[in-house]
């Protein structure tokens, strides 16, 4: 018995509908990430009676581009961009030089419950980052040992974001995946343990090392409540935190403006290194 003839065929029907679901979904999630910061942006376009109406418009019906020069003047945004560099770059240098060491020990150097530290450390990702900020606080007030008061200097930014699970975990699967054989080259050609680290290992471990770098980065940019609480004098805090303390009296309008600046650093940084990002993460994954 012959199939039925039909004016479409079935699998192209298929097809189109599959492409019809996709695009709508594609762009249903589109809306959803984007249409935020559309209207973070938009906003700060806005007139400061516009901005404030309700219901809200999604356009601005008169344009004013010097709400976001006013934003920079008003909020000194140079001095907290500079501000969130020093505070980024410390903080990131330090997470290299610990994270790296951390990880490398308790993947190649095999220490005494290895295993049940880094268990130890990974538990900590699933308490929530507001339970920790009392006693780290307290810690940062009074350094035990030292009896240094840590508050309103960098070393308060700098050294909580030292031990970052999440990162050493991330280079320690890395370092599991270097082949053995190659550090047991270097051991019998009289290289010691931080020489293999320095000369073999790094060198293999630039993607990751470029995607922990990002995220400390990205981390101490994003953070509010921290910078707030450390650094009391709003012209040392971070964008985000200064922004926050140099507010008052300022219009909601240009408010807005200086959020949507604040939030440029970030966008450009993850569309530039998107693909870094993704190798760096399946970066030893397998083993070859």
């Amino acid at each position: 018995m012959s199939a039925t003839r039909t004016l479409i065929n079935p699998a192209q029907l298929n097809r189109t509908v599959y492409r019809t679901v996709l695009i709508l979904v594609v762009a249903a999630f589109t809306l959803v990430f984007l249409g935020p910061l559309y209207l973070l942006v938009t906003d700060g376009l806005k007139g400061t009676t516009e901005a404030i109406q309700t219901p809200p418009t999604f356009y601005p019906h008169h344009v004013q581009l010097s709400n976001y020069s006013q934003a920079w003047d008003r909020l000194s945004i140079s001095q907290l961009l500079l501000n969130t560099l020093w505070y980024a770059f410390g903080a990131l240098a330090f997470q290299l030089v610990f994270d790296i060491g951390a990880a490398y020990s308790l993947s190649k150097l095999r220490p005494v419950l290895g295993n049940a530290i880094l268990g130890l450390m990974l538990a900590t990702l699933m308490i929530p980052a507001m339970v920790l900020v009392v006693p780290q606080y307290l810690t940062v007030l009074d350094l035990p040992l030292l009896h240094l008061n840590l508050l309103n200097s960098p070393w308060a930014i700098w050294l909580p974001s030292v031990a970052n699970a999440f990162n050493i975990y991330l280079l320690k699967r890395f370092f599991d995946s270097v082949p053995q054989e190659l550090l047991d080259s270097a051991a019998i050609d009289g290289a010691g343990p931080l020489r293999t680290l320095l000369s073999i290992v790094l060198p293999m471990s630039r993607p990751i090392i470029g995607v922990v770098s990002i995220f400390a980065l990205v981390n101490v940019w994003k953070d509010f409540l921290w910078p707030l609480l450390a650094e009391p004098d709003p012209t040392k805090q971070t964008l985000n935190a200064g922004i926050y303390s140099l507010s008052l009296g300022v219009p909601q309008n240009i408010l807005i403006a200086a959020a949507a600046i604040s939030a440029v650093p970030t966008v450009l940084f993850f569309l530039f290194f998107q693909r870094n990002i993704m190798s760096g993460l399946t970066a030893g994954s397998l083993k070859g």
